[in-house]
């Protein structure tokens, strides 16, 4: 199976906070979940943790290599821009990875390193593959609460996806 790619200061075990969560579903494809996953503007509607999602590239609903956009999650007001890109080939996984931050004094500042993978699998399955890596006081905060609410977040993040691709097949 396909991993993700790391920069250097994302390295999951050497960040402040890291997550990792994985569906692997019958009777989808990348196909047809790629589209909910790189239309921001999707996500509030299959996750309650996304809200005010804003692109800043006049006239695109889709996010690309280098596009800019954000969005509100756990609280925070996140400036991301997309790092990783590679659409859909047969035969191939399809990847999407930004870096967000959160400005602030040295208290509040979060930067972050959120990837997906999708691939087909034999069987007509799919595997969503979604991790995150975070750096700063916040990000410490999180990883010393159990369950880690990121975890918890993610893994709806995930459910939702999957609900909106098959409800997009009917």
């Amino acid at each position: 199976m396909s991993e993700i790619c790391w920069p250097d200061a994302y390295l999951p075990g050497m960040s402040d906070n890291y997550v990792s969560n994985e569906v692997i579903v019958a009777g989808l494809s990348v196909a047809e979940v790629w589209p909910f996953l790189v239309t921001p503007s999707r996500w509030p509607g299959y996750y309650d943790n996304a809200s005010a999602v804003r692109l800043h590239h006049d006239g695109a609903a889709e996010l690309g290599l280098g596009m800019r956009f954000r969005f509100s999650t756990f609280g925070f007001l996140v400036e991301a821009e997309v790092n990783e890109f590679e659409p859909p080939v047969a035969g191939k996984s399809a990847h999407v990875a930004w870096h967000g931050w959160v400005k602030g004094d040295a208290t509040a500042r979060l930067d972050v390193h959120h990837a997906w993978l999708l691939e087909d699998l034999p069987g007509g399955r799919v595997r969503i593959l979604t991790q995150e890596t975070q750096n700063g006081v916040p990000a410490k905060a999180l990883a010393a609460t159990t369950p880690n609410p990121m975890l918890n977040a993610h893994q709806a993040w995930l459910d939702g996806l999957v609900r909106a691709a098959r409800a997009g097949k009917v």
